[in-house]
């Protein structure tokens, strides 16, 4: 079992920047591929961005590309999301999760489904 707790979200202004971290216990992180999640109200959960075992080719969703940094820290079994650039439509409550399988191609990496563990989520609130 794999326990992960979010943190970092908030309240920020368009334009502003915050960083959130998932912090995992349990097992190491270094055996998971690890993905960033959000969901709007009344909304699907939706795919953010994703890192591999040995944090090689990030992957992020169009929306994000640019503004959003994935990394990693295996010694400190903490992932991170640095958010900049943030916009309103970006408010909603992040998810971090933990996958096992390994998948030779990015879009499975994309389906909530595919990960094993979950956290319990940070509120993001950007507004204008």
């Amino acid at each position: 079992q794999v326990q992960l707790v979010e943190s970092g979200g908030g309240l920020v202004q368009a334009g502003g920047s915050l960083r959130l971290s998932c912090a995992a216990s349990g097992r190491a992180l270094s055996a998971f591929t690890m993905g960033w999640f959000r969901q709007a109200p009344g909304k699907e959960r939706d795919f953010v961005a994703a890192i591999s075992l040995g944090a090689y080719s990030p992957y992020y969703a169009d929306s994000v590309k640019g503004r959003f940094t994935i990394a990693r820290d295996n010694a400190k079994n903490t992932v991170y999301l640095q958010m900049n650039g943030l916009k309103p439509e970006d408010t909603a409550v992040y998810y971090c999760a933990a996958c096992s399988a390994y998948y030779s191609g990015s879009y499975p990496l994309t389906l909530p489904a595919r990960y094993d563990y979950w956290g319990q989520g940070t509120q993001v609130t950007v507004s204008s």
